[in-house]
């Protein structure tokens, strides 16, 4: 389901060919000639590239510009977001209990992705409004009318891009000042004071070690922004 897989059936929009383009702006950013059977062997390979990759780039542009999706920023919060699936039902509310699955990565770092569920883990389960999860993730989900953010319904797709001031940024301040790696426990999910989603500690390829590189290191305090693909579920949380 998310955003860079196998295109949806009836949806112009996700075209493969739509992926290459941008990855090829992306890495050139000028016109570059060369002999055309060298050219066809770079489009095999990014071809075969870009089918198993999640996100192309690490850059903002790369993510709003790929599958055709048009972001929009919320005024305010700086959060920008885009359906690739409207889903249909109910809307939460404060205080629901949500399930998501998501893929997440950073608009920084030469290997920007870092984790998903859809490796096979459970999906991310919480109460609304309780503090546990970040902010830009329950602004996604609930919508705000003041920032023109409609609500997700279940069954329904969304990228988004976190700004740092909806994210993490929380879990490496410690009154008023960078907490001690040493002795910050909020960088563990679960603990005392710590938000999620944070990828577990034993999760495959080293998911947790780069998550914690971008947003729980004090040794960089400037957070980069988040990319995450959502995936809504309704009161009967299931794959």
């Amino acid at each position: 389901w998310h955003l860079f897989s196998t295109p949806p059936e009836g949806d112009e929009g996700f075209d493969q060919s739509s992926i290459l383009r941008q990855q090829q702006l992306a890495n050139n950013g000028r016109q570059i000639r060369e002999d055309p059977i060298k050219m066809s062997r770079r489009s095999a390979i990014m071809a075969s590239a870009a089918s198993s990759l999640l996100f192309i780039a690490p850059t903002i542009a790369a993510a709003k510009g790929a599958n055709g999706l048009i972001l929009q920023t919320a005024p305010t919060s700086g959060l920008r977001w885009a359906d690739a699936k409207v889903g249909s039902g109910d809307v939460m509310q404060l205080g629901s209990t949500a399930s998501i699955d998501y893929s997440m990565a950073s608009t920084a770092g030469r290997f920007p992705s870092i984790y998903s569920t859809k490796n096979g883990d459970t999906p991310y389960r919480w109460t609304l409004g309780d503090g546990s999860t970040i902010q830009g993730i329950e602004l996604a989900i609930l919508g705000s009318a003041e920032e023109g953010i409609p609500p997700m319904k279940p069954g329904g797709i969304r990228r988004v891009i976190v700004p740092n001031s909806l994210g993490f940024v929380s879990l490496i301040q410690q009154s008023g000042s960078v907490s001690p790696a040493s002795k910050n426990k909020k960088c563990l999910a679960g603990n005392e004071g710590s938000v999620g989603p944070i990828p577990p500690k034993d999760a495959p390829d080293g998911a947790y070690q780069r998550w914690y590189q971008f947003y729980c290191n004090p040794r960089i305090p400037y957070q980069p922004d988040l990319v995450l693909d959502l995936k809504l579920y309704g009161k009967r949380a299931a794959r």
